[in-house]
Formats: C-alpha cells, structure tokens, sequence
C-alpha cells in the first residue's frame, strides 16, 4: 500500500519538452514510473524520446487524459505560467497535481488553492506543492525529483516540508525503507499539508510509523501536533529545521519566517512533544528515534 501514488499511476508531464522536465521525466521513466505522455501546447502532435521510452506529447491536459487515461499531472512550467497549468488541470480533473516549480508568486497559489476548494474542482484534484520535490512510492512510482535510488520500500511514511531534508531522512532511514515519501513544499500556501498527509498515513495500513519533518515559520507543525492528539494512533517521530535560526529573518523557504517566541524550533518541538511525538534536535538523531520505534513495534 502507498499514499496518493502507486505502480498503477499514469503520470503525464506539463512542461515536458523543457530542460528540467525532460531531464526529470527520463529520471521518472528510469524509476519504474508509468509516464504516458506530456502537455505542450506549442509541440502538440510530436513525441519526444526520454529514458528509453517514446513519449507523445498532447496539447492539453484533457487530451492527455482522454487519450492515455493519466490520473496524475507533473509540473515543470515556469512561474509565470504555473496558475494557468494548474487551473488547467483542475479543470481536466487530473486526480493528482504535483508542482515543482519553485518562485510561484504567493498570490498565484491563493487563487489555485481557493479554485481547488471551490465547486469548479468537480474532479475532486490534490495539489502537492508547489516548490516542493513531489512524491516517491518505493519500487513503484515517482512523481517529482527525489531520487529513486535512495531507498526502497518499508514501513515508514515520511512527510516533510524540506526536500533535501526529504532526501537524508530517506537516506537515513535506507536500512527500514519507506511506504511513501512526500514532500509538501515550504512556501507559505501549499496544496497538501502536513494533516493531509498524516491522515492519509494513519489510514494506510502499510504504514507503521510517520516521520514529519517540519521548519521554522508559520504555525503548520504546531496545528499537526493537535491533530497528531485527536487523530494519529500511529507513532510519529519529528525534525523542525532552523534551532539556530535568527529572529526575524527569512531563512530559505519563502514561508520560513519566525515572529516573536511563534513559529521557532523550539516552540515547535515543545508542541509536538507535548503530545507524544519524540523529536530529535538534528536528522540523524531523528533517525534514531524512529530506529527505536520500529524496533519496539
């Protein structure tokens, strides 16, 4: 069992023909993924040859849809371009919507995830992202950047702000392995949360124990860990970048932004512990701590 994606997923590519989409498409295909196509209004007709596999290239995501039956849409487009892939999309009624595009302005997310909440999405679609290094199902199907190779499947569900934090935990906890890894994005409106997540966790039951990883910024994690109490029976191990962050100042991610004793490290880990979630102070320690869970399970 997985999250979201598994080895029956048909994937297409908005953006293709680009240099980060075909680059990453091939690195897809490599993986084991079920690519079937891709959207480029401009080049609709041709085909283009990624990582050993034919691959047509339709001139929207409707006709993608209708003509290979694709339930997941990958996005490589510019900034400037994203909100209007992404409507399109919706649109199609694409099942899952994963952006990679970093630097989407924030008022161009707002509008995409106030039209997912509204009756326009009658399709019913999830957003990952954006910025965010999309989603890997072990063995099956990735959707997005992280690298395949890392670590195959097992036990653990990992959600996690940061996509190379994605990456070490995964390397990290490579000896257990994991159901699904998804990394939500850290700009300040995403389309899937760190509760979306849990919840589609607590719900998998190949899933043993969550890894969540969060920042600093915001108030995300601290809102997980009241849903954590109510809702997650399962345990959950956590990391929050940034212990040694300056007040005050943006650090990285867009939504990574500390005001007064809200939305620090430390008050972050102390919500989370307040509800029986161990948290280490650096990934490796936090591996350990999920070392130690799984072994008592």
């Amino acid at each position: 069992m997985s999250i979201y994606l598994n080895k029956d997923s048909k994937i297409i590519v908005q953006g293709m023909t680009g240099g980060m989409g075909s680059k990453h498409t091939a690195l897809m295909v490599e993986a084991g993924s079920q690519i079937v196509g891709g959207v480029n209004a401009r080049k609709a007709g041709t085909s283009v040859e990624l990582g050993g596999k034919e691959l047509p290239v339709f001139g929207t995501v409707k006709e993608a849809m209708a003509e290979t039956g694709a339930d997941v849409s990958v996005v490589f487009v510019p900034p400037a371009f994203t909100k209007d892939a992404c409507i399109e999309a919706i649109d199609a009624g694409i099942g899952l919507l994963v952006v990679i595009t970093e630097g989407v302005p924030v008022q161009d997310t707002a509008e995409v995830f106030a039209y997912l909440q509204s009756d326009a999405n009658v399709g019913g679609t999830r957003m990952i992202g954006p910025n965010c290094p999309g989603i890997i199902t072990p063995g099956e199907s990735l959707a997005g950047i992280t690298p395949a190779t890392i670590a195959g499947t097992g036990p653990v569900g990992l959600v996690s702000k940061s996509g190379t934090l994605t990456y070490q935990m995964m390397y990290e906890l490579r000896d257990h392995g994991f159901s699904t890894a998804i990394g939500i994005g850290g700009d300040p409106i995403i389309g899937t949360t760190h509760i979306d997540a849990l919840a589609a966790f607590e719900a998998d039951p190949d899933t043993k124990a969550i890894v969540m990883i969060g920042e600093i910024g915001g108030d995300a994690e601290e809102r997980a860990a009241a849903y954590i109490k109510e809702h997650v029976t399962k345990p959950v191990v956590g990391y929050v970048a940034g212990f040694t962050a300056p007040e005050g100042k943006t650090m990285g991610h867009a939504g990574a932004i500390v005001s007064g004793s809200s939305g620090t490290a430390q008050a972050k880990k102390e919500a989370l512990e307040a509800v029986g979630v161990k948290v280490g102070k650096t990934p490796s320690e936090t591996a350990e701590l999920m070392r130690e869970v799984l072994r008592s399970l």
